[in-house]
């Protein structure tokens, strides 16, 4: 697995930003254009739609062409590659690069989110579901190595169960395929699930959101933003100028309420309408999704560590200031 992440680039499959009509010409030939690769198109990653739906990027001089990298193996190719000048994804992905001897290591800078973002899903209705419920039972999961894989398996131990050999993890189905592999075939009795997934299991009546991993697994550094050393050491300018925009999205999600932030995001998911945008938002900003700033702080690169070593994926602990600097968060928090 972890050789993908010196394996050839994945080439760009998805740009959404654009720029407003406020924007004049000359104005926008100034613009300089990022291109960051995503783990997941996700209403997880909201206040970095807002940034790009408020153009709070575009007032730092930025345009960002967004694209969907559809996995965090995926966005470190890219991002080790050059094709990709930011990429957001697991952290862990920076320890894997960094483990597998890269010379130009890609560096942490911003943290998105403080809690994992799939919820469990059952067939049936579980009002009083524990986690001991598991036992003996198949789940499907995420690919090993994973931040969401890794996550489940961290409250399961935290919950006194074996991940290996208290239940069965089906680790073989693809990331975002689990939920129609859930209703197409009845030999799993839960599965892991992302929004906005878990919200159609439920509203086709297939499934039934019985846990948030976000709440039993505690705060965990899930996603952040990384690019190569060489990169930020080159491009500093754009680093701080793309944390400043950043921040401010950061800021409207701790000042608005869910169904101003799901209008604004709205444009960003037309597939999905806005009565389950806003439902979906509302369960993330329920449960303290966001950060405050975007420090990425040696407490939580610690426990993301720790989480790794539990999930034997981990050779040797990684010091913090090699694969995170919190300059440029610590500097926009305080704009």
């Amino acid at each position: 697995m972890k050789k993908k992440f010196i394996a050839a680039a994945l080439a760009a499959v998805l740009a959404v930003s654009a720029l407003p009509a406020a924007v004049s010409a000359e104005e926008k030939e100034e613009l300089t254009e990022v291109t960051l690769n995503e783990v997941a198109h996700s209403i997880f990653y909201a206040p970095q739609y807002v940034a790009i739906e408020e153009g709070y990027f575009e007032e730092e001089g930025l345009k960002i062409d967004l694209v969907n990298g559809f996995g965090a193996d995926k966005v470190m190719t890219a991002v080790i590659s050059g094709e990709a000048d930011i990429g957001f994804m697991g952290a862990e992905a920076s320890v894997y690069a960094y483990q597998e001897g890269a010379t130009d290591p890609v560096v942490n800078f911003a943290q998105l989110t403080q809690r994992a973002g799939n919820f469990l899903v059952a067939r049936e209705e579980m009002p009083d579901f524990q986690w001991s419920d598991l036992k003996g039972k198949k789940v499907l999961g995420g690919r090993k190595g994973g931040m969401p894989e890794m996550v489940f398996e961290y409250i399961l131990r935290k919950n006194g169960i074996d991940p290996q050999k208290d239940l069965t993890i089906d680790q073989s189905i693809d990331f975002g395929s689990t939920a129609a592999a859930f209703t197409g075939d009845d030999s799993a009795e839960f599965t892991v699930e992302f929004e906005p997934s878990a919200t159609a299991l439920e509203q086709e009546g297939a499934g039934y959101v019985v846990a948030s991993l976000g709440v039993d697994s505690g705060y965990v550094p899930y996603t952040s933003y990384s690019a190569k050393t060489s990169y930020m050491e080159e491009h500093p300018e754009v680093i701080q100028k793309f944390t400043n925009g950043l921040q401010k999205g950061m800021e409207y999600v701790q000042t608005h309420t869910p169904a101003e932030i799901a209008a604004v995001i709205a444009p960003q998911f037309p597939e999905t309408d806005l009565e389950t945008i806003t439902t979906i938002v509302t369960r993330y900003h329920e449960q303290d999704t966001w950060k405050e700033n975007l420090v990425f702080e040696k407490e939580s690169f610690e426990l993301l560590q720790d989480i790794l070593e539990e999930s034997g994926e981990l050779k040797e602990r990684v010091d913090y200031d090699k694969l995170v600097t919190t300059a440029y968060a610590q500097k926009a928090a305080e704009k």
